[in-house]
């Protein structure tokens, strides 16, 4: 397996990963363009843009982009995130010509035709709808924001139904013109594929875009608070969360490691402490989410109006004692899950073509997988207990949406803590 990354004029980067063991390739685009590049006026612009790229090209109609990727059992897609934006393909290896071709005719000449437009709104705006109504997913929505108040960095992915029906075929061709420059863009292939050869067929349809350079994104700026909403559910779903730590950060392995010790899997103390023997919630869970200039730690859970009266002094006693109760064992198992994570994933050609453009637009270049193994290897006690230590003394940000009168304020938290 070999890692290779090269660059054409225009600045734009291709990195493949060579797997000759499988018969795939899987490939994308990855612009770093996402929400927080976007303005107060057309927030969403970045979603709708990634769903409207598949509607029609001067090529294709929409029809014919799904059948010719059907055709050869294809899979295509594509996502929006705060940071970026991606189209991506996984195909046989003899099918990477059309992929490619697909790839780039959707994003260098996509009509966005206004008809198709309006027809798109409206599955946006249902998409936002059905986000609203399904309480662990827009909790979370509303918990970004409140950590992440008045800036890109809190704004919802999808944008809101007044600003999405608002924008403009000309607005989403002018964003497209202006975000999707050669040096931010990567173009990631990984499987069965040869490098050389691939960058010569990504050369001969991607050297026109034009590099016009980019505006460096709003820095995100962690604040914290509190949102509550009274909602007739049967469960209150909340989020508690802190200032976690960019992609760059010395702590970053060993946030993750505390993640993974403190709530993730059945083995972790949330899970273990408050579902098994408490029986306080169905579902808890903590993840650690990074930027390249910012991050944010969080805790999911989903408890009845009863049990939450228990709940919160339970999670916050456990918040409060980890980085003094932990245990070296503890660290070694949260180490050897993040290493056979990492190497399960890269049997997965998916999951390299993802990692290595993700890599690039963070840190410039691939990371090496030995250079990943390393940096968990030294993962350590005194690591996560000060990694601990400084997430949880952060302000807090908690966000409740249900029978909410039953969830002390976040003052009375904030002491507990």
């Amino acid at each position: 397996m070999t890692v290779t990354m090269s660059t054409l004029c225009n600045g734009l980067r291709i990195v493949t990963d060579s797997m000759d063991s499988v018969e795939t390739i899987a490939l994308g685009v990855w612009v770093g363009a996402g929400t927080r590049h976007e303005t107060e006026e057309l927030n969403g612009i970045s979603h709708l843009l990634e769903h409207m790229a598949f509607k029609g090209t001067g090529r294709r109609t929409a029809r014919e982009i799904a059948e010719q990727m059907d055709s050869v059992g294809g899979q295509l897609n594509a996502y929006t995130s705060r940071d970026h934006t991606a189209y991506y393909a996984k195909v046989l290896k003899e099918d990477v010509d059309l992929a490619l071709d697909i790839l780039s005719d959707i994003l260098l000449h996509s009509t966005m035709d206004p008809v198709e437009l309006i027809r798109e709104q409206h599955v946006v705006v249902q998409e936002i709808m059905q986000t609203a109504d399904t309480p662990d997913d827009i909790i979370f929505d509303h918990f970004q924001s409140v950590a992440f108040p008045d800036q890109p960095m809190g704004w919802p992915v999808l944008g809101s139904e007044e600003i999405v029906r608002s924008i403009s075929s000309d607005a989403l061709k002018t964003y497209l013109a202006n975000s999707y420059s050669g040096t931010n863009m990567v173009i990631s292939a990984s499987g069965n594929i040869d490098h050389k050869d691939f960058f010569s067929k990504v050369e001969a349809v991607f050297s026109n875009v034009p590099d016009h350079g980019h505006e460096a994104p709003v820095p995100g700026r962690y604040v914290g608070g509190e949102y509550r909403e009274a909602r007739e559910l049967e469960q209150i779903h909340l989020v508690l969360g802190f200032e976690g730590v960019p992609f760059s950060d010395l702590d970053y392995y060993n946030t993750a490691a505390l993640s993974v010790l403190f709530g993730e899997g059945m083995s972790s103390r949330l899970f273990q402490q408050i579902r098994e023997k408490r029986g306080l919630v169905y579902s808890i869970y903590s993840s650690t989410t990074s930027f390249e200039d910012s991050g944010i730690f969080s805790i999911y859970a989903g408890s009845g109006a009863g049990e939450v009266k228990e709940l919160i002094p339970v999670l916050a006693e456990e918040i409060s004692n980890v980085s003094e109760t932990l245990e070296s064992h503890e660290v070694e198992r949260a180490r050897t899950q993040l290493k056979a994570g990492l190497l399960m994933a890269l049997e997965s050609p998916s999951s390299r073509c993802i990692q290595r453009a993700r890599q690039i637009l963070v840190h410039g270049h691939p990371l090496s997988t030995e250079e990943i193994i390393k940096k968990v290897d030294s993962i350590n006690i005194a690591g996560v207990k000060g990694a601990a230590k400084r997430i949880f003394q952060s302000p807090p940000t908690f966000a409740c949406i249900g029978p909410v009168d039953a969830v002390e304020k976040l003052q009375e938290l904030c002491a507990r803590l």
